[in-house]
Order: structure tokens, then C-alpha cells, then sequence
């Protein structure tokens, strides 16, 4: 049968009209029209954000391991990326921002990124540079983990956990802190993700650190890391990568902005000088991994108060972010034995929860910060984030000791150890990072 091309144009316009992707909230050109400047500003940040992954995650992390295992760290942090941002597409997005439904969880509208807003409420930025953005921040979160279970984890379970984590902990925690959820009402505070991607990660790496065991002959075996140069090198990366992590974070191209760049930048200055000081006095040298630790160290912690606090607050922060995550490693390796790898939770996992605390303390204007909300003060403001924090650390705790065990049924966590042995590049891979012959 043919159709005149007048009907097939009004056929094909209804369908577009009607369609999930263009059912989008009713346009008010007075209101509804994005910012040129915070849009390209955003579009900007979300590339930082990703480079903090690839290649400055898989670089730091990949340094840090020995040599026959530096090429499935890669490929984890790789293949992390990939499936949580399918799933993040796909579900995820709507389930963190989908609109307020019971506190909980958001609405399902936004699924495939469909029903989008010309701007996202409360910004002057397209709604879908706003999910991109947010998108690089739901990779990265997740990819942190992978330091805690190196050199054993099977694979094919890193991929699965990492998939289902994203949806079970990392989306419900962003929409009770940042998608108008029930920590967020109570007047929680976190600026860039202090307690959402940092303590849910760390808490939940070091649970995994727990039931996968420790690493064979660890810690009567030294297990260098095989590359200091590259694990500074991408410590560099994922600090210029954090001015988009907490600068983009403003949502606009503002003072806000440039702020929690400075703040941030500071901080990790700080923090990495106080490391290598202590390693002065403790081990008789500086270590090139000690200052790129120390960095990150500050940067974790600074995260949550970035765009709330001074600079001068902001070298104090970074200060006793050195301090307390240095105590930290040797607590969590020394004190309880436990085979962090990588230090995910003595760094992010404790800088992030510092951070959120000293936020109370720091957002004063006494001391150069924005000054409180009404209605708040320190002592609420302070027990307002120590809710946020210990509420985000027990579910992260009991759903990753969920999902593991669960998953554990179907995909083994742990590799044999004659693979373990060989080194996971050759054994889960079948390629060498390294052809030194």
C-alpha cells in the first residue's frame, strides 16, 4: 500500500512527539534554557572526571601491584567503566535523580535517559550533561575497589559485583544524599562525594578485602609495587582530573567553581608534603609512592567540604588527612591484618568520613566557610553528618557482604591459587604487560 508523503511526515512527526526520549517536562523558554558558559563548563568536568579513571586509576593502581599483575588492573578498570556506564543508561541514572519518590529510591521515568528536562532542576545545564557528568562519578566509584582485591580477585566476579553494586549501593546512597533523599532532608552535606563515592567504596573494599583473605604469602613476603613512576604518574593525572571531580561538582561555571578548585588543589598540596614528612621521620626517607598516596589522601578528604569551606580550613584538612590515613594503613595492615592492597579504605574510605566530619566544623564562617544552612549549627550540623556517614557505611557494609557472597554462587571470587601464582595477567588473560626477553 502506499501512503502520500504528506501522511507519512505527519506519521513519523506524531511518533517523535509521543516518543520516551522527546516526552521531556514542559519547556518554559523564561526558565528552561541552559547556559552556554556552566554547559561547556560541566561538558569539561565530565572528561576530567573520566581521566581520573582512564588512564589515572588504572595507572596509579596498576604501579602499585607487581609486574605479572599490572595488566588485569587495567582491564578491570576498563571493563568497570563499560558495564557501569551501560547501567547507568539504562537504570541507573533514574534510580539516583529520577525525581523524590519515598526518600529511597527515584522515580523510573528517566530509564534510557528518556522524559529528560531541557535543564536539570536547580542548574542552568542540560539535563543530560548533567546525567553524563554525574555518569563519569557512578565509573569511577566502583573502579576505586578494585585496589583492595588485586593480584586475586577472579575476573568474571569483578565485573558481575561491580555491575550490581552500582545499582544496590552506589545509586540509592546518591539519591538520599544528592537527588533530594531522606539524608539530604536532614541537612547532610557533601559537596562532591565524600560520602558517596568515597566511604561507600571504602567501606565496601574493605569488606571484600576481608572475604576474599589475603593474598598468598602475604605479610611475610614483600610484594613491592612494581612501578613507582607510573603510580606518581597517574596520581598526577587524577589530581588534575579532581579539579573537574569537585570543581564540576558547582554545576556551573561560578566562584563556586573556582573555589572548590582551589580548595581541592591546596588540600592535596598539603596533604602530600605532611606524607612524605612523616615517611621522613618514620622510615628515613620520602617515597615517591608516599607523596602520590599523600595527594590522594587530601584529595579524598577534601572532596565533601570542597565547595563549603576556606583555603586557610582547606590546609588544615589536608594536614590531618595525611595524619589520619597514614595512622590508618598501619591500623588496617599492622593492627587488624587486614590485605587492603592498595590502602582503598585507610585513604578513601577514612578520608572521605574525615572530610564529612571536619565539614561541620570548617563550613563556619568563622573559620572562611560558606556559612551554616538555618536552622543549623555546629553540634546539628555535625550530628547530621555523622548520620550521613555511619547510615552510608553500615549499607554499603551489609550489601557488599550480600552481593559478594551471593555472586560467589555462580562466579568463584578468588583465582586457584596456581594462578595467583602465575600472576593474573598470563593466567586470567593470557597476555604479559610487560616483554622485557
Amino acid at each position: 500500500m502506499k501512503y502520500p508523503v504528506k501522511s507519512i511526515g505527519l506519521l513519523l512527526a506524531a511518533s517523535w512527539a509521543v516518543s520516551p526520549l522527546h516526552a521531556q517536562q514542559a519547556f518554559d523558554p523564561a526558565t528552561d534554557v541552559a547556559n552556554s558558559g556552566d554547559t561547556a563548563w560541566i561538558l569539561t568536568s565530565s572528561a576530567l572526571v573520566l581521566l581520573m579513571t582512564l588512564p589515572g586509576l588504572a595507572l596509579f593502581y596498576g604501579g602499585l601491584v607487581r609486574s605479572k599483575n599490572f595488566l588485569s588492573v587495567l582491564i578491570q578498570c576498563m571493563a568497570v567503566v563499560g558495564i557501569c556506564s551501560v547501567l547507568w543508561i539504562v537504570v541507573g541514572y533514574t534510580l539516583a535523580f529520577g525525581g523524590v519518590t519515598n526518600g529511597f529510591l527515584g522515580n523510573g521515568l528517566n530509564w534510557m535517559l528518556g522524559n529528560l528536562g531541557n535543564v536539570r532542576q536547580g542548574t542552568a545545564v542540560p539535563e543530560s550533561a548533567f546525567a553524563m557528568f554525574q555518569m563519569t562519578f557512578a565509573v569511577i566509584t566502583p573502579a576505586l575497589m578494585i585496589g583492595a582485591w588485586v593480584e586475586r580477585a577472579r575476573f568474571g566476579w569483578v565485573v558481575a559485583f561491580c555491575a550490581l553494586w552500582l545499582l544496590v549501593v552506589y545509586a540509592p546512597v546518591a539519591h538520599w544524599v544528592w537527588g533530594g533523599g531522606w539524608l539530604s532532608n536532614l541537612g547532610v552535606l557533601d559537596f562532591a562525594g565524600g560520602i558517596v563515592v568515597h566511604t561507600t567504596a571504602g567501606v565496601s573494599a574493605l569488606v571484600v578485602a576481608i572475604m576474599l583473605g589475603k593474598r598468598m604469602g602475604w605479610p611475610k613476603t614483600l610484594m613491592l609495587p612494581h612501578s613507582p613512576a607510573l603510580t606518581v604518574a597517574g596520581a598526577a593525572m587524577l589530581w588534575v582530573g579532581w579539579f573537574g571531580f569537585n570543581g564540576g561538582s558547582a554545576l556551573a561555571a561560578t566562584d563556586d567553581a573556582s573555589s572548590a578548585i582551589l580548595n581541592t588543589h591546596i588540600a592535596a598540596s598539603m596533604a602530600a608534603l605532611v606524607w612524605i614528612l612523616i615517611e621522613k621521620f618514620k622510615v628515613g626517607k620520602p617515597t615517591a609512592v608516599g607523596v602520590a598516596t599523600g595527594a590522594i589522601a587530601g584529595l579524598a578528604t577534601i572532596t565533601p567540604a570542597a565547595g563549603f569551606v576556606g583555603p586557610g580550613a582547606s590546609i588544615l584538612i589536608g594536614a590531618a588527612a595525611a595524619i589520619v590515613c597514614f595512622m590508618a594503613v598501619g591500623l588496617v595492615k599492622n593492627g587488624f591484618k587486614i590485605d587492603d592492597s592498595l590502602d582503598v579504605f585507610a585513604v578513601h574510605g577514612v578520608g572521605g568520613m574525615l572530610g564529612s566530619l571536619l565539614l561541620a566544623l570548617f563550613i563556619g564562617s568563622g573559620f572562611g566557610g560558606t556559612g551554616y544552612a538555618e536552622g543549623m549549627a555546629f553540634g546539628s550540623q555535625f550530628v547530621a553528618q555523622l548520620i550521613g556517614v555511619g547510615a552510608v557505611a553500615i549499607w554499603s557494609a551489609v550489601a557488599t557482604a550480600i552481593l559478594g557472597f551471593g555472586i560467589s554462587f555462580i562466579l568463584p571470587m578468588r583465582v586457584t591459587e596456581d594462578d595467583e601464582r602465575d600472576g593474573l595477567d598470563i593466567s586470567n588473560h593470557g597476555e604479559r604487560a610487560w616483554d622485557l626477553d
